[in-house]
């Protein structure tokens, strides 16, 4: 194996410990190589922290001079909440630098290469970019359109229900399927519900992997009917908790502000919240991606405003029939096959009997 992608690889294993935890910033590794020994290594483990080439450099005990870094992606040339890594590389001895993928962030976009390259560091790009593009897709997707990456996610029996003809739910699924899914709340920023799923089943949107990180609770409520009993609210001061509406009640958007909850406000759209004023209320406030397990009028609601980039389906090996159970995907429908929500297929997965299937969305309204 080429010595480069093999470097590479190991900077790639070490990026995806930070997944979930350094959003909306990406996810970066880095190796250290001197005389065909690994000498250093790191990664970015937090948003705010060290990046991944300073905590490489750091955890040095050799001499630098002449050594290469491997770096899953361009390293920054501005500073933000940390100075800038290639003026770190730079002072550091360094000699070459193997870069994954070119930050398309605008402050970066090239210009971190161009740096070291005019100080006489021998930069080599490009290296595995596919591999380290895919760990950062939510990162540069968001980037690029200045809105967080959403995820629909929802459970089905064969037939295509999400619930019983009395709304019986739990569990369609197995517990496979469900670790999969917390992994998914871990390693995104956000997960958004509808009020209704509220008040059904009270739940806590947590994420329950062991070490997980609780991504933002964003619930979409129009009328601010979220019960101050709820587990969501009782909880709001612990975990980050986002309230979207159209109400102007000011007393109850003052009593759930005290309560832990930050209440934004959004555009109406026919007694509804504009969801992609939401997506850029949700952006300035620093969210790159969220999982969306909304009912089936939700669901509709964010394919119908186009702001659903993937959809994870888990079908599970049952039937349950009945014309009045509930379909993932409800609101109106559309009227023409023509008119119909086109999906690129990505990948399938088994956990146990059950099927996740992937695709893309490619209908945006």
């Amino acid at each position: 194996m080429d010595k480069d992608l093999f470097y590479m690889k190991k900077a790639l294993d070490l990026a995806k410990k930070g997944a979930g935890r350094v959003s909306p910033n990406p996810m970066v590794g880095a190796v250290i190589v001197k005389d065909g020994e690994i000498i250093g290594s790191g990664y970015h483990k937090e948003y705010g922290g060290a990046h991944a080439e300073v905590n490489a450099i750091s955890s040095c005990t050799n001499d630098l001079y002449g050594s290469t870094i491997y770096v899953t992606l361009e390293p920054c040339c501005h500073y933000g909440k940390t100075p800038p890594c290639t003026d770190v590389i730079i002072k550091s001895g360094i000699k070459r630098v193997v870069v994954g993928s070119v930050d398309n962030n605008p402050l970066v976009s090239g210009q971190g290469i161009d740096k070291l390259e005019k100080h006489g560091i021998k930069v080599e790009s490009s290296v595995l970019r596919e591999k380290c593009d895919e760990i950062n897709e939510v990162f540069f997707y968001s980037n690029r359109v200045h809105k967080p990456f959403v995820i629909m996610k929802y459970g089905m029996t064969a037939d295509g229900k999400i619930a019983t003809v009395t709304g019986e739910s739990k569990w369609i699924t197995t517990e496979k399927s469900r670790e999969k899914v917390h992994k998914t709340r871990n390693d995104l920023s956000s997960i958004m519900v509808g009020i209704g799923t509220v008040l059904k089943d009270d739940p806590l949107l947590t994420c329950r992997t062991t070490d997980g990180k609780n991504p933002i609770r964003i619930i979409c409520d129009s009328q601010l009917k979220l019960p101050l009993s709820s587990k969501i609210v009782k909880t709001a001061k612990n975990i980050k908790t986002v309230v979207a509406t159209i109400s102007e009640d000011n007393n109850k958007i003052q009593i759930l502000e005290n309560l832990g909850v930050e209440v934004i406000t959004v555009s109406n759209l026919n007694e509804r919240l504009d969801l992609n004023d939401l997506m850029k209320k949700l952006w300035d406030l620093k969210i790159n991606s969220i999982l969306l397990e909304g009912g089936s009028t939700l669901n509709y609601s964010a394919l119908e405003s186009g702001i659903v980039d993937r959809l994870n389906i888990y079908i599970a090996p049952k039937i349950f029939g009945g014309s009045r159970s509930i379909s993932p995907i409800g609101g109106e429908g559309v009227s023409d096959i023509k008119n119909a929500f086109k999906l690129k297929y990505r990948k399938t997965t088994m956990f146990d009997e059950d099927i996740l299937i992937e695709y893309d969305v490619l209908t945006k309204r």
